[in-house]
């Protein structure tokens, strides 16, 4: 349903229908911020690379081929985004294995159903060592484990996306989650 409803969009914008064009940007505006905020961590470039996302998919919107599901191209667009962004900030190596410096803090439990100023302050907490645990992720890796658990695309989608086979893109995002298991744990 959703994806006849994106190629009738696609085929109304084709045809001049400015409006049509604007509904599927208000459609994939977030889920697009989402993923470049957690891939990039700056919001003024998520904000940047949405814009030069929607940008690019209008002026290539000819190419879209119809077989295909329009969020797997539109995110395909991201994603090269991403790695043309990384290749020009040569980013580091990051090696999988490094241990990091971590406190060993026991949460405080209270019997109260409602959470209490700790519990809340813990899962804040916990937010952010999850969210920090997955910033460390290689970018490969975080990329693949972004889209399936973010933004909960199918192995298959992301497959397309990437170009990658359905097998190294489950491959992956188990690394992924094995590396955050881990992390998580030792924390």
């Amino acid at each position: 349903m959703v994806e006849q409803e994106d190629k009738t969009l696609v085929r109304r914008c084709l045809e001049g229908d400015k409006k049509a064009f604007e509904i599927l940007v208000r459609k994939y505006q977030q889920p697009l911020m989402n993923y470049f905020c957690r891939m990039v961590q700056e919001r003024e470039m998520s904000l940047d690379f949405t814009q030069e996302v929607f940008l690019r998919a209008y002026s290539a919107l000819h190419t879209y081929n119809g077989k295909y599901q329009f969020s797997t191209w539109l995110f395909r667009i991201a994603s090269n985004l991403l790695i043309d962004h990384w290749r020009k900030k040569k980013l580091p190596l990051v090696c999988i294995d490094a241990s990091e410096n971590d406190d060993d803090r026991e949460p405080v439990q209270l019997p109260d159903h409602e959470p209490s100023v700790c519990e809340r302050y813990e899962r804040k907490q916990l937010v952010g060592q999850i969210e920090q645990a997955i910033k460390d992720l290689p970018e490969n890796l975080r990329e693949l484990f972004v889209l399936r658990h973010i933004n909960d695309f199918s192995y298959e989608e992301i497959a397309a996306i990437k170009n990658l086979p359905v097998g190294t893109v489950k491959n992956r995002v188990f690394l992924a989650k094995e590396i955050l298991r881990t992390r998580l744990e030792d924390r």
